[in-house]
């Protein structure tokens, strides 16, 4: 019994080493780039300084859009405003710009005064640094083709998480096992040094890699991940099929569709409002209502028709299903603003962990190889 688990302990031990050489360096891609990404819009914002800046008043959305489409006149489809909650530049963003077709994902992203009456910048997602980093991360800078590998490669990496904590699991149950597993030996050999410290800084971080492997899978392989949750009995609904009514009438202005939604949802936050067409259709606004744990990114919408202000429309993140619950609160645990600002530095410093494995894990191989040779 005791030669069986022996030898299962050294193949999985050969399944983490081989696992950490093949996978361990997009690991530490998506660790580094991750970390970077926790503070994404912050490290923007600073890269960018003619959008640091304070308004005296809340935005007024009405006059945002309109600026919009006086600056753009040849934009005649729907815009999305941000609603950062704070009193400075009003992000926005054009989906599919008619001078870059031909990308899959390549929005126009403007900045506005946060009165809505000029434009501080203007640029297009993936050609500035933090929507670069972002596609590096969430599909290899490969499309959807990319967004795929990630999200296969990320069950190696639940394999290799694991096969690490199989292979250093102690034997006994004793306090000697457990004491001699969790030891730093003190002036040992350079390969037991960096054996100790790949396995501490593994145990020490080795929850919260296996909640952002989880969830980053999830994120990468979205159909995959709901066809998961409805086998286990938790159901993922889809949001609703929504049509305008056919009208003639003038378009309402922003402020009446946000009203609109708050009557619907009156202890919500508007954290987006997407813009009809100029020829027509409704509004949508994307909301937090307090069971949501997504600040930026929250899970409620209700439309509005744009020339009746009647509400179409409502869902609720407060009444989902079981796999919808679970979820909306993937983003917000893959980045950490679930835990808030201290969760989103856990987060980025996790980030760092796959770096540190993969250098000490790396370099005892290369002592071991050497010495065997």
């Amino acid at each position: 019994m005791r030669q069986q688990g022996d030898r299962i302990r050294h193949v999985v031990r050969q399944l983490h080493l081989w696992l950490g050489l093949s996978l361990g360096g997009l690991l530490v891609l998506l660790g580094l780039t991750g970390t970077v990404l926790v503070f994404y819009p912050e490290i923007d914002a600073l890269l960018h300084p003619e959008i640091r800046v304070e308004g005296e008043q809340a935005p007024d959305w009405d006059r945002a859009l309109a600026t919009l489409r006086a600056e753009y006149p040849d934009k005649a489809g729907p815009w999305r405003l941000e609603v950062t909650g704070a009193w400075g530049a009003i992000p926005a963003r054009y989906y599919a710009p008619p001078e870059r077709a031909g990308y899959a994902f390549r929005p126009m992203m403007v900045w506005l005064s946060p009165d809505g009456m000029r434009v501080l910048r203007r640029d297009y997602w993936g050609e500035y640094a933090m929507t670069f980093i972002y596609d590096l991360h969430y599909r290899l800078l490969l499309g959807e083709t990319g967004g795929k590998l990630v999200g296969w490669s990320g069950l190696g990496l639940l394999a290799l998480l694991l096969s690490g904590l199989w292979a250093w699991w102690p034997r006994g149950w004793s306090r000697q096992s457990w004491g001699k597993a969790l030891r730093f030996k003190r002036g040992a050999a350079p390969s037991r040094t960096l054996r100790d410290w790949h396995k501490l800084t593994g145990l020490g971080g080795l929850l919260f890699l296996l909640l952002l492997t989880l969830t980053g899978v999830m994120l990468a392989l979205p159909k995959e991940s709901d066809t998961a949750l409805g086998a286990l009995g938790l159901a993922v609904t889809s949001l609703p099929s929504v049509e305008a009514e056919h009208s003639d009438a003038p378009q309402i202005a922003p402020s009446q569709a946000i009203a609109a939604a708050l009557s619907q949802l009156p202890e919500a936050r508007i954290a987006w409002i997407e813009t009809p067409a100029l020829t027509g259709g409704y509004y949508r606004l994307r909301m937090q209502v307090p069971a949501d744990p997504s600040f930026r990114f929250p899970h409620s919408f209700v439309w509005v028709d744009a020339a009746s202000a009647k509400v179409l429309a409502v869902d609720n993140a407060a009444e989902a299903s079981g796999g919808n619950v679970i979820n909306n609160w993937t983003h917000a645990l893959h980045d950490g603003s679930a835990g808030g600002l201290a969760g989103r530095i856990v987060a980025a410093l996790c980030g760092l962990v796959p770096l540190a494995l993969f250098v000490t894990g790396w370099l005892r191989w290369r002592i071991r190889r050497k010495a065997a040779r």
